[in-house]
């Protein structure tokens, strides 16, 4: 069975301003390495049986994707939203647009693996679970009690994963703790994989309002050049919910598989710096920077020179 990847790039990354803004969010940006987030998340699959992709994102970002990704000659589709109504509709919208009914690998465009053979080998083990019929979904192994991502309990054995027993909103501290503790807990990661056929149908069943709005968004819709432009005024009127809990949450075939591969969605300035390669004193450093007595800082510049003297754990960002 073939395999398309659908890289969701829809997000605003508003917790990263100054640098990432509503007309040049954060997966369009070099954050971690020489390449996008973007770049990155399509490279990540050159490891993969990967037969075709498929990439959704705002309309008013159409020419970053483009360019972006024909920059690394991993252009594919690409599907443009007139209004952002977050992931079930996204994913939806792929599922309907691909032929032969495909394998989903679905992927946000704004995370980063740090260990590439982890991430392959987690999806290559997923595969026959999602050929058999399930919804798989990545559970990161917690290395920490985080209280900004939800977690997924995880239930009986099943063949690479296990059966999902709870979707967990974002816990406080005392509960994470809890979580992290018992060994049952995976922070959800929005990863996915999952046979088109069986979203839309799982869509169909739990949110036919959905289903029916993203299908009459795409019907008869003509590609234009390397874009599918969906019907503004349909698509509008589709309500906004996320994939989890348009079917995830609902669906009696959800698995969740282990990844322990170094990810994170890099959701705030702190979780950058912590996954950044630093100097002795902690700090790290983008631009023309001189530092002095500073310690466990994120300095970052586009232009000017940036100097900090005598700082501690500080944010500074120059645009």
């Amino acid at each position: 069975m073939s395999i398309c990847a659908v890289i969701i790039a829809g997000g605003s990354g508003a917790r990263l301003w100054p640098l990432s803004r509503a007309s040049h969010p954060k997966q369009f940006l070099s954050l971690y390495d020489n390449t996008t987030m973007l770049q990155s998340t399509v490279k990540r699959l050159d490891c993969l049986e990967i037969q075709s992709s498929v990439t959704v994102c705002n309309e008013e970002h159409r020419f970053f994707v483009a360019e972006q990704l024909r920059a690394i000659d991993k252009l594919g589709s690409i599907i443009l939203e007139p209004v952002g109504r977050n992931t079930a509709p996204a994913i939806a919208l792929a599922a309907l647009f691909v032929e032969d009914d495909p394998l989903l690998l679905v992927l946000a465009a704004d995370h980063v693996i740090q260990d590439q053979t982890a991430f392959t080998n987690a999806v290559s083990a997923a595969i026959p679970l999602a050929e058999s019929g399930k919804l798989v979904t990545f559970g990161i192994e917690p290395n920490e009690a985080h209280t900004s991502y939800g977690y997924i309990k995880r239930g009986e054995k099943n063949d690479v994963g296990f059966a999902v027993d709870q979707f967990v909103e974002k816990p406080s501290v005392e509960l994470a703790q809890d979580y992290v503790s018992s060994g049952d807990y995976y922070w959800n990661s929005g990863i996915f994989l999952f046979k088109a056929s069986k979203y839309l149908k799982e869509l169909k069943k739990f949110r036919p309002d959905i289903y029916e709005a993203c299908e009459s968004s795409i019907a008869g819709v003509p590609k234009d050049l390397d874009f599918l432009r969906v019907n503004k005024v349909k698509f509008e009127s589709c309500p906004s919910e996320s994939a989890d809990y348009a079917v995830m949450e609902k669906t009696k075939d959800a698995v969740v598989v282990p990844l322990d591969a170094g990810w994170s969605d890099i959701g705030s300035w702190s979780s950058l710096w912590s996954i950044s390669e630093k100097d002795v004193n902690g700090n790290v450093t983008h631009g023309d920077v001189m530092l002095h007595r500073s310690n466990n800082s994120y300095v970052r510049t586009d232009g000017k020179l940036v100097a900090a003297i005598g700082v501690d754990d500080l944010v500074i960002v120059s645009t």
